[in-house]
């Protein structure tokens, strides 16, 4: 039987990229995923695998020594790796999306002087939107930047920072008011800064400090950390784009690309989550006969497959809509609200197959049942899905007159 979770219209670059992808995931990260998953430590060594892979470089283009591949080869290696374990989806994400926030609006200067080494992994980027008294309400930042001479001093604290630790190079969405008069729009009104630093923790250059990991059900092995300026000077060609002002565009544009990407986490994690079940259904055996041969369990594999291939598609579909160079906010929208859902759905339905079984750390599909509802929240929640769903519908749907 073919697996599911199949992509039309590959090219061989595209199939030979991810049969590479399949056969390291295979290899080297579901047979020690657990076990570093219930030590939460940092998955190195698959790490250093992946900068051999190249995949720190996947969508950078060539001339800034990238390998210039697409969003959809971007996402289905996405979907690769998380169906292996998704904490490690979750160190080349943000990276990503600071790349292509730097391919798509960054100075040349900018380009020259990060992209090289991000196609590298040499330099490895994190983003950082939220706070400590926000979610999904990103026009209520209180983070600010003040202009002081050639250099910006910057103040605040953000949350939820995957790869704070680990990272060497920071995006950071603040307030900033030069320029813009007061009254003028929230999110008119906000600048991302390029924000080089130390990995580690604690006081990582003068007026940046990380604290620590934040202590996570799920999702373990990445370090998600908070971020405190206090008198962070930054200078002022690190500015993305070089102008002000235009901070929350660049965010909601690498923003799309993440959504894409928590949809493509979705749906490896189901895909795994599928193969767990239907394997566990022909070992067990009760009333004299495999599991599997109770229609029950046939109904709920069916369903499960059902969601595995309906969430791929949307996935795929949103990704080719960006590659496309057109507007996909509500493709990827619908892409990460369906997926994150079905993948919940999905492995509940193979924890439920595996009984109390699944309930044992021994067992992988209790990780993955605690890894699950992360991607509900990760890059809005499924009500600001709707809300940008229904919302965009609406513009599509305009009654005239």
């Amino acid at each position: 039987m073919a697996r599911l979770a199949q992509t039309a219209g590959l090219t061989d670059i595209q199939r030979e990229i991810l049969s590479t992808v399949r056969d390291f995931v295979d290899k080297e990260i579901i047979p020690v995923a657990t076990e570093l998953e219930h030590r939460d430590e940092y998955p190195q060594e698959i790490v250093d695998g992946l900068k051999e892979l190249g995949l720190f470089g996947l969508m950078i283009p060539e001339e800034y020594g990238g390998l210039g591949e697409s969003l959809l080869t971007y996402a289905l290696c996405v979907e690769e790796i998380a169906r292996g374990w998704m904490s490690v989806s979750g160190i080349i994400n943000t990276h990503f999306i600071v790349a292509y926030m730097l391919k798509q609006h960054g100075t040349q200067e900018q380009k020259d002087h990060f992209l090289p080494r991000m196609a590298l992994g040499e330099v490895r980027g994190a983003f950082s939107m939220s706070e400590p008294a926000l979610g999904s309400d990103v026009s209520a930042i209180t983070s600010k930047a003040v202009r002081d001479g050639d250099d910006y001093v910057l103040n605040g604290q953000k949350m939820w920072l995957t790869n704070g630790g680990t990272s060497t190079l920071v995006a950071v969405l603040v307030k900033s008011d030069e320029g813009h008069p007061e009254g003028t729009a929230a999110h008119k009104s906000m600048t991302t800064f390029l924000v080089e630093k130390e990995p580690g923790f604690g006081e990582v250059r003068p007026g940046l400090t990380i604290p620590g990991k934040i202590d996570k059900m799920g999702y373990k092995g990445v370090d998600t950390t908070e971020l405190i300026m206090d008198g962070l000077r930054v200078p002022a060609n690190r500015v993305l784009g070089g102008t002000t002002g235009r901070g929350f565009y660049q965010m909601m544009d690498g923003v799309e690309v993440g959504r894409v990407n928590v949809a493509a986490r979705g749906c490896g994690v189901a895909q795994r989550a599928f193969e767990l079940g239907v394997s566990y259904a022909q070992q067990r055996h009760t009333f004299g006969k495999q599991i599997a041969q109770h229609q029950a369990i046939q109904f709920k594999l069916a369903e499960m497959a059902t969601k595995v291939e309906a969430a791929h598609a949307m996935m795929v579909n949103a990704a080719r809509k960006k590659d496309s160079g057109e507007r996909n906010d509500l493709e990827a929208g619908m892409a990460k609200y369906l997926a994150s859902e079905y993948c919940k759905e999905v492995v509940e339905d193979a924890f439920r197959i595996h009984g109390g079984y699944g309930f044992s750390k021994e067992y992988e599909i209790e990780r993955l049942y605690r890894e699950a509802p992360m991607l509900l929240i990760g890059e809005g929640t499924a009500e600001i899905q709707k809300m940008i769903i229904g919302r965009r519908l609406l513009e599509e749907y305009r009654l005239q007159g």
